[in-house]
């Protein structure tokens, strides 16, 4: 291993979690990159197969709800930078579960910081913990207005409460015990390696599949949607540039209703698989909405634009066309995937639920 910065990546089986660990581990080969995760049904080390042989790059398996073993991890290890990503993140799971979410977003979180804490002792000069939240923990926005980062936390639901309060918890931990903090919030990302419960994912495998497309309520509710590479320069950008104690809003400026994101969706990927224009529509199938279902999260990203210099850069009709082309030639992953408990899942939630 090299001798620069030792960065942990928790989550980094994940969705966001793989792209950062890539990124980081090739960007820059004198840092030694650690990727913790449990491997829970999200996490899949296939993402990472590509850099699994790297000098600079290693996998630790571990819970981050295990206090002994992350206490032990980080005595052995001595990480003097944290990217904390691991979590519990879908919201229909949360209103099933909430008590997992609370146990992983919040206590795991906590166990995180105080074995940060515990190594480093009053040594934190040049060290780091930084907490990579959601746009959810402000809750829901009407027709106009946008999210900044002095906007009041209003969670909705039990995933965006349990993020809300890992991020007060944070900054509680900033100002008690001179944590080293920073914290990012984040609109909806995609791209590639996304578990196919999200939205973008599940419409592209279903109308490969000729299955029904689950859209929830009327499909108004509005997202602002982030192709999950500008996000990773996002976080590099706030990681090298950001200043500790300090929140960054990030988002791509692409606000959409569902219900035109799925329409979008079916036609780029019926041209892709040389289908009718209009063929996937006729999938479309409108079930009873989600429960506190938010209207519309949107964020004024400003600050990370005019104080880092960052912006997205990433079209997003062009981006999306790249990631329905991407699931279609890697059907061998959706289909690992799909199998088993997540189509279990699937019924649970989407079997049965047709609204009209």
């Amino acid at each position: 291993m090299k001798n620069g910065k030792k960065i942990l990546v928790t989550g980094g089986a994940g969705f966001i979690g793989s792209h950062l660990v890539r990124y980081l581990t090739l960007q820059y080969p004198d840092y030694q990159i650690f990727n913790l995760d449990a491997l829970t049904y999200a996490g899949n080390l296939e993402n990472l197969h590509d850099i699994a042989g790297r000098e600079n790059y290693r996998f630790l398996k571990a819970d981050i709800r295990d206090e002994k073993e992350i206490f032990s991890l980080f005595d052995r290890f001595g990480f003097d930078t944290v990217i904390h990503l691991a979590a519990e993140s879908h919201v229909d799971r949360s209103i099933d579960s909430p008590n997992l979410f609370l146990e992983t977003n919040l206590t795991g979180t906590a166990n995180l910081m105080n074995a940060f804490l515990h190594t480093h002792g009053k040594d934190l000069q040049g060290k780091l913990f930084y907490h990579i939240s959601t746009d959810e923990v402000f809750g829901s926005l009407g027709d106009t207005g946008y999210f900044t980062e002095n906007s009041p936390y209003r969670p909705r639901s039990p995933y965006a409460a349990s993020k809300a309060a890992a991020d007060l918890l944070v900054k509680a931990y900033g100002n008690t015990y001179g944590l080293p903090f920073l914290i990012s919030n984040c609109s909806n990302n995609f791209g590639p390696n996304q578990f196919p419960e999200k939205l973008i994912p599940l419409v592209i495998n279903n109308i490969k599949n000729n299955r029904e497309i689950p859209v929830y309520g009327d499909g108004s509710n509005i997202r602002d949607w982030i192709y999950v590479s500008d996000h990773i320069s996002a976080i590099d950008t706030i990681l090298h540039r950001g200043t500790p104690g300090e929140t960054y809003l990030v988002g791509g400026g692409n606000e959409m209703t569902n219900i035109d994101l799925v329409l979008l969706l079916c036609d780029i990927t019926d041209r892709a698989l040389g289908r009718k224009p209009g063929t996937s529509k006729e999938l479309v199938t409108f079930v009873a909405d989600r429960k506190g279902h938010d209207k519309r999260y949107a964020i004024d990203d400003t600050k990370i634009k005019t104080g880092l210099g960052w912006k997205p850069r990433r079209e997003f009709k062009e981006a999306l066309s790249e990631t329905v082309d991407w699931y279609l030639s890697h059907t061998d992953w959706l289909d690992k995937v799909t199998s088993g408990e997540y189509l279990k899942y699937y019924e649970k939630h989407y079997k049965n639920r047709k609204l009209f």
